[in-house]
């Protein structure tokens, strides 16, 4: 009898042993990664869970343990998870990470426009970081009663914005960036804070703008083109001197860049039922500058509107079949253009 008395005896301590040890290993493992502060900004991505991003937050020194963070998780059930960038710490340890995640609201969340690229394009880039529409976004953008309000607003939006032939009245409008945002922002905020990066850049050359013969719309929309048929930055400046010499003459400005976004569909090459679309953005069609700006132009090709090259080309070539050379070859006359055509390209243009 006494035997089997030691014998449970054994496994009593060894049983508590075990739980003492399980306790200590799970406790360490919840605990904080550092006694020392700092804070890490950690995002939630759409449709992430407490579990999947276990590995965000151990990768980020955040946890010890992908292990022990799942068990605390699975124990306590943590609800109310939103995308959106949090200020976290290693000093915190698993369960004030969960609560933080769980209480707070993001701090915020960012999303950036690249150079070039259009208003439907922005809308969508919003949608992706907030519960915002990008359909609604869109008809926001076009509303009469927000276009009467940035017209007063800034110096640089004027009536010209109004025009029904415009495919998306602030196209050209939104300043290339990254911004940052909260979740919950108004359709109203994001807008005002994209805008006013453009009034921010725009400021800088307002001197130069006033002085123009062109007006703040007719420049952005110039500077889309530009935007678009420059490969290097170099050749921003002179292909911007060519339309305006084309502009000069009363020439047409046939650029590729306007069919592209008259008929939203962007190649290396169009076809003639391409160029006879009737479009008030065909500059194969009409004379002088399109209706409006065809995406958002960077602050490098406004610049190259407002300083361009010194020269008297009419005609360009962008050997887009050569990605190694990028080379962009300028002509003043159209024989010599089509020489060029014909040596580069294989073709008359």
């Amino acid at each position: 009898m006494k035997k089997y008395v030691t014998v449970y005896k054994f496994i009593i301590v060894v049983l508590v042993v075990v739980i003492l040890v399980g306790c200590l290993s799970y406790n360490y493992g919840i605990g904080a990664v550092s006694k020392e502060s700092k804070e890490v900004s950690f995002t939630v991505s759409e449709n992430s869970s407490y579990l999947s991003i276990a590995p965000q937050l151990k990768e980020s020194g955040l946890i010890r343990s992908e292990t022990f963070y799942k068990i605390y998780v699975k124990i306590f059930n943590p609800q109310n998870l939103k995308k959106g960038t949090y200020v976290l710490n290693q000093n915190m340890g698993v369960k004030k990470i969960i609560e933080t995640l769980e209480n707070d609201d993001a701090t915020t969340v960012s999303f950036t426009i690249p150079e070039g690229k259009h208003i439907t394009d922005v809308a969508d880039y919003i949608s992706e970081k907030t519960n915002i529409k990008s359909a609604d976004l869109l008809n926001y953008w076009d509303s009469s009663d927000l276009l009467n309000k940035v017209i007063t607003k800034y110096w640089f939006i004027t009536d010209e914005v109004k025009n029904n032939n415009l495919k998306h009245n602030l196209e050209g409008y939104f300043f290339p960036d990254t911004y940052e945002i909260y979740p919950d922002a108004t359709m109203e905020e994001i807008t005002y804070k994209m805008l006013d990066k453009m009034d921010e850049v725009l400021s800088k050359y307002k001197t130069e703008i006033e002085k123009s013969e062109y007006s703040p719309h007719e420049i952005l929309t110039l500077a889309s083109i530009v935007e678009h048929e420059a490969i290097l930055d170099e050749d921003r400046p002179k292909i911007a001197r060519v339309f305006l010499n084309r502009l000069d003459i009363d020439m047409m400005l046939q650029s590729c860049a306007t069919i592209g976004y008259a008929i939203d569909e962007w190649k290396l090459s169009y076809t003639n039922s391409d160029l006879a679309v009737d479009s008030p953005y065909n500059t194969y069609k009409y004379y002088g500058l399109p209706v409006g700006p065809g995406g958002l132009p960077s602050e490098a090709s406004i610049k190259a509107v407002l300083y361009p090259d010194d020269n008297d080309y009419l005609y360009f070539l962008a050997d887009v079949y050569d990605s190694s050379s990028n080379k962009t070859y300028y002509s003043t006359t159209y024989s010599e253009h089509q020489e060029k055509c014909l040596l580069y390209l294989g073709r008359s243009c």
